[in-house]
């Protein structure tokens, strides 16, 4: 069940480090197509694994586990052999369906597999797989990589998702099923604004802010997650019940949640261009690169608790959203010239924040519902992490495009480039080191606008805790 968790998490994180040379490719995405390369399986993966946790419910998890590794195989082979970049997001999108029925029913596989004195120290190694399933992705992925082409990232997920498929089929238990009604229509409506939205973000640079299109997404987002409150406060058994976010507490974890993964995987888009074009970097030495980020992960979470009863909820919070902010605005200097040293240690800096704040806002989330909702927290807890991670990429490839263009010198802009590679294949001889530089001052802008997107939302996030104590 780890290891089913670590495939599909790190696939989430590996995909940054192929931006690179999706760029470069023959399929020549633009700037907006290479976002939703990467954000197409997040947006699925975030939107559906809720209904994948009730469909695991209601018709069995081990088959629903089965079917979600059997999807993601097909979507990663269909990603693998994609001829144009259509057809890739279609293989993405299957893949992030797969990725929603897996991850929790591996949870519910596992609590009903173990005695109930296990399953404390069980949810905790379960849980840890989503930290340890990012620097997995970032290492492997970088290994993979190496190899030349990004179709190897694709392809090497399709036996690796069989072979866990045939040890599932084997070794996992059958539980019993539950009579939970599923809500297709709260799904669809989720997934359709959640995608309007990510359209509205991703289209601004190239298409302009006021264009059909932009307007339209904003819109038609607008529309849909008005109607999907509607529909989920008519439904008898929601999707989300929306009812939920009255608990000021839950509603202020989720945000936070939310913000801290909108800087991390804004900072997992940027770091792997900024690490292989800024600074040098072949794909495996990038994949490893983030790892100081890690450290504080693996140091130390066992300590967050003994933190937050010393000081108290708040001042945890408030230490962990400065400490991420802060570290994305000091990764958002070091430049073209800095030793990658400099770099380390403002990713450890950003480490600490995520350290204090993923364990402290999930047990935040936890405590909000009553232990019969405990699956409706564990759901929360995924879509949160996922559409943040989604809106992140959105969000610095937004900024990252509009500054690269507008930095790139005036004779540089022939044929309208969005992307590094459109950039650097055009420029002339002795060129190459200004559109790296155009480049870099992108990725700084973009890591300044989330790191005071994450300082905003942080605090936030802790005066809507006070308050809601108080009250």
């Amino acid at each position: 069940m780890c290891a089913c968790v670590v495939l599909v998490v790190g696939m989430v994180a590996a995909i940054n480090l192929a931006v690179p040379m999706l760029a470069a490719s023959a399929l020549h995405p633009s700037a907006s197509a290479l976002v939703w390369i990467v954000d197409t399986y997040v947006v699925f993966f975030a939107c559906l694994v809720i209904p994948g946790g009730a469909a695991g419910d209601r018709f069995g998890r081990k088959g629903v586990l089965l079917a979600g590794l059997a999807l993601f195989a097909a979507g990663a082979l269909v990603s693998a052999v994609a001829p144009d970049v259509a057809v890739l997001l279609a293989g993405r999108a299957v893949t992030g369906i797969g990725a929603a029925a897996v991850l929790p029913n591996t949870l519910a596989v596992l609590l009903h597999a173990v005695p109930a004195e296990r399953r404390g120290a069980t949810i905790a190694t379960w849980a840890s797989m989503t930290g340890i399933g990012g620097v997995i992705g970032n290492v492997g992925g970088g290994a993979v990589l190496s190899g030349g082409s990004w179709r190897w990232l694709f392809a090497v997920g399709v036996p690796l998702a069989l072979v866990l498929a045939a040890v599932v089929a084997r070794v996992a238990p059958v539980s019993p099923r539950h009579d939970r009604r599923l809500d297709p229509l709260g799904a669809v409506l989720f997934v359709g604004a959640s995608v309007a939205l990510l359209l509205g973000i991703v289209q601004g640079p190239e298409a302009g802010w006021g264009s059909p299109v932009v307007v339209a997404g904003f819109a038609c987002a607008a529309v849909l997650f008005a109607v999907w409150v509607f529909a989920e406060l008519r439904v008898g058994h929601p999707l989300l019940d929306p009812r939920l976010f009255r608990i000021a507490g839950l509603r202020s974890a989720c945000l936070g949640m939310t913000a801290v993964f909108i800087g991390m995987f804004a900072l997992f888009y940027v770091n792997a261009s900024v690490l292989q074009y800024g600074m040098g970097f072949g794909v495996l030495l990038t994949g490893l690169g983030v790892i100081p980020l890690t450290v504080p992960l693996i140091l130390g979470g066992r300590y967050v608790g003994d933190l937050v009863r010393r000081i108290g909820l708040d001042a945890t919070l408030a230490l962990a959203f400065v400490f991420v902010g802060g570290g994305l605005l000091g990764l958002s200097t070091t430049g073209t010239h800095t030793s990658y040293a400099w770099y380390a240690i403002w990713l450890v800096v950003t480490g600490i924040g995520v350290t204090l704040a993923l364990p402290t806002l999930s047990g935040v989330i936890a405590g909000s519902l009553p232990h019969a909702q405990a699956g409706v927290g564990t759901g929360l807890q995924a879509t949160t992490r996922e559409f943040g991670s989604a809106l992140g990429v959105a969000v610095v490839g937004t900024v990252l495009t509009g500054q690269f263009v507008s930095a790139l010198p005036a004779d540089l802009r022939s044929g309208d480039p969005h992307t590094v590679a459109q950039a650097l294949a055009a420029a002339p001889p002795g060129r190459a080191d200004d559109v790296i530089t155009a480049f870099v001052s992108g990725a700084d802008a973009g890591l300044r606008v989330i790191g005071v997107i994450v300082l905003v939302l942080g605090a936030l996030v802790v005066l809507e805790s006070r308050l809601s104590r108080r009250r």
